[in-house]
């Protein structure tokens, strides 16, 4: 059974959908009145016009979308940006270009993909040891290249 989430769409867009039965995310739709350019290095905040209510429990992260970034180099500066079930306001997605060439954003254009997941929290335990493992301490490509 689907996980329901509650959504008030003041967009002018379609609500966020799976594209196709195995997709884990949905595309995000920019809602803006005219058209953004967006400069080499230049970050922006781009409305959606979504606002979500999660189940307790959930979250839901905000990640590039893959054409964008190979093709345009553009990518989000906190990815994965990530929502939790307390927030109430719109959904702000923030585009950054890496690339060198300016890039237009236009209303209803797929700037991003967001993922509804479970999450846990933990509760801290202090201790003065740490169980061994093969690994240990080794990491920053310790396993090679």
């Amino acid at each position: 059974m689907d996980t329901q989430v509650k959504i008030i769409n003041r967009s002018k867009h379609q609500l966020p959908a799976y594209e196709t039965a195995q997709s884990a995310g949905m595309d995000i739709r920019a809602n803006i009145d005219e058209p953004i350019v967006l400069k080499p290095m230049q970050r922006i905040l781009v409305p959606t016009g979504l606002f979500i209510e999660l189940p307790v429990g959930y979250e839901a992260q905000l990640r590039p979308r893959s054409g964008l970034a190979l093709k345009k180099g553009i990518t989000l500066l906190n990815t994965p940006g990530t929502i939790d079930a307390d927030y109430r306001g719109e959904i702000g997605v923030i585009l950054i270009n890496l690339s060198t060439e300016d890039f237009t954003i236009t209303d209803g254009e797929r700037i991003c993909q967001m993922v509804v997941a479970p999450h846990s929290r933990v509760a801290w335990i202090e201790t003065d040891t740490l169980e061994d493992t093969e690994r240990g301490a080794g990491g920053f490509g310790h396993t090679g290249v």
